[in-house]
């Protein structure tokens, strides 16, 4: 026999898998295989296929020739995403488990994720650490919301192998997802009519949604917004559950732009939870995700004898985040995200954020939570070491299979991939970069919410004279500080540079309801602009911007 035929076939009764010459044998992962028969993968319709999953529970190394013992049966199999499946060869997928060659769902329990039938493998192409997207996802899941569970793993389809890939939920109505009712196209009155729904800000790409645009005059501009409806399938939804949603999500949007909208009896707070608002905001201002409250953008209704108020969530779509994209300063480890269509709008971006995140950060109840929730998460989820400590363990982890995607995919690690700003030359560089970016947006984050909150959450500013006064303003020495402490409690008066560094505490003791008044010398400091930042028992009251002159 000729030796190099003799060669190939050794290869070939070992079922060595390989793709750009990458070959997988074992690996620490789990494996799933997917064959079509030689179908190719399409944008919808679904196709049958096979899939088999390996993964040895007690840690050791899986092997592409191990009997599958996760997973051994049919699925349908498409390419999913917008840009992704555009721009990239490695491709995303979107699969469910089948019962038959029917295409009828079967609803499975693997790897520890609950028991479902829509799944998705995200290829993770652009984001160079592999990380952004589950790492958001965990941050979220520890502040007690649901977001999409993650398992790391390799994938070969027909035998060819395809990289790493993030296998995840697929965002849906179930009572271990968006745990929302059921609604049957039949549930048009009463209480039936007014739950569940997921609603999404996105692209029209992927299945046909039932949908409408608000045309929307605001203190901030003129938006014209796209709302979709998730939920139910757009064959599912009556036109009175439609009619239903829309109304709601626009009389909430009327409410959030009545002239009473500060008031604490307004009437959007009883139709929002504003917990899971409050949530949202930071997360996606943390991570600022360049996508943020635009696109890949969920909240969802329950029906009205289960709370019944706009939620917002599940979290989605992060490889943008933590500043790997170069446009609209998403590389920036500074700046509101909630900003955003200050930058996009001007550059004829069709994508906005709805107004809802600009008027939200006029409210004092809002900012007030805000700040607090801060506080606590900057403690425990948002703590930086902790995070460190996250990314560390999951690039080792990662690392033989890293190797292998890189291999597979050559033109991504040290190349420049849409829409990256910073290109490292190694794997260490760009998640050394990935952690020195959140260290940055975290330090700048925190001197922001110093000064956030301007006023008490549970005060009426309106019905009250002004909490704090300073006179002159500017300043050229000296000047004098008028304040009103409304109730008994610990006063701070601090004094700020305008980047966030401490200058002086002015005020720092228990005082009683009354009128204070302060007089402060600046002659020791050089002419600029200065913050001072009135607390009552770590509530902010008030900031007052000084002028040195």
């Amino acid at each position: 026999m000729n030796k190099s035929i003799c060669v190939l076939s050794i290869l070939l009764s070992f079922s060595f898998y390989s793709g750009n010459s990458q070959i997988l044998t074992t690996s620490n992962l789990p494996i799933l295989k997917v064959n079509t028969k030689g179908r190719n993968i399409v944008d919808e319709p679904k196709i049958l296929a096979t899939m088999q999953l390996i993964h040895n529970e007690k840690g050791g190394q899986n092997n592409v020739n191990d009997i599958p013992n996760v997973y051994n049966g049919l699925i349908g199999i498409e390419l999913r995403g917008s840009s992704s499946q555009d721009l990239f060869p490695k491709k995303p997928y979107g699969f469910e488990t089948w019962a038959d060659t029917t295409g009828k769902s079967r609803k499975i329990s693997f790897l520890n994720f609950p028991e479902e039938s829509d799944w998705v493998l995200n290829a993770t192409y652009n984001d160079k650490t592999l990380m952004r997207d589950v790492l958001t996802y965990d941050l979220v899941n520890k502040m007690g919301r649901y977001a999409t569970r993650t398992r790391y793993c390799e994938m070969l389809v027909n035998n060819d192998y395809q990289g790493l890939y993030i296998l995840m939920e697929k965002i849906k109505r179930d009572k271990n997802r968006v745990d929302i009712s059921s609604l049957k196209i039949t549930d048009n009155t009463g209480d039936d009519v007014t739950g569940g729904y997921i609603l999404k800000l996105d692209k029209t790409s992927g299945s046909p949604s039932k949908n409408w645009t608000n045309n929307t005059t605001t203190p901030f501009g003129n938006y014209k917004t796209f709302f979709q409806v998730e939920y139910p399938k757009y064959a599912d939804i009556s036109q009175p559950q439609f009619d239903y949603i829309q109304k709601y999500v626009n009389d909430f949007e009327a409410a959030l732009l009545a002239p009473d909208f500060k008031s604490p009896q307004a009437k959007w707070r009883e139709m929002c939870d504003l917990d899971t608002f409050i949530d949202y905001f930071l997360i996606t201002e943390f991570v600022k995700n360049v996508d943020g409250y635009r696109l890949s953008t969920f909240f969802y209704k329950e029906k009205i004898t289960k709370g019944g108020k706009l939620k917002m969530g599940p979290a989605w779509d992060y490889n943008l985040a933590f500043g790997n994209a170069d446009y609209y300063d998403g590389y920036k480890s500074t700046g509101w995200q909630y900003k955003v269509n200050e930058i996009a709008l001007p550059k004829g971006d069709i994508y906005p954020a709805p107004f809802w995140w600009q008027q939200l950060a006029q409210d004092s109840i809002f900012k007030t939570k805000t700040v607090k929730r801060w506080e606590a998460l900057r403690k425990t989820t948002f703590n930086t070491e902790n995070i460190n400590k996250w990314i560390d363990s999951t690039a080792s982890g990662l690392e033989p299979a890293m190797k292998r995607n890189f291999n597979k995919w050559p033109n991504v690690l040290g190349k420049y991939v849409w829409p990256n700003y910073y290109v490292g030359s190694t794997y260490q560089d760009e998640v050394n970069w990935l952690k020195e970016w959140i260290r940055i947006r975290t330090l700048w984050l925190d001197t922001q919410f110093q000064t956030f909150a301007l006023t008490l959450g549970n005060e009426n500013m309106a019905e009250r004279e002004q909490p704090i006064r300073v006179f002159p303003n500017p300043i050229e020495s000296q000047t004098t500080i008028d304040y009103q402490v409304f109730k008994k409690g610990n006063v701070s008066i601090i004094l700020y540079d305008i980047n966030g560094k401490t200058i002086k505490t002015l005020v720092d003791e228990i005082q009683t309801s009354n009128t204070y008044q302060l007089s402060v010398s600046l002659e020791n400091l050089s002419a600029g602009t200065y913050i001072l930042n009135y607390l009552l028992d770590g509530i902010p009251v008030e900031r007052v911007k000084l002028l040195k002159k």
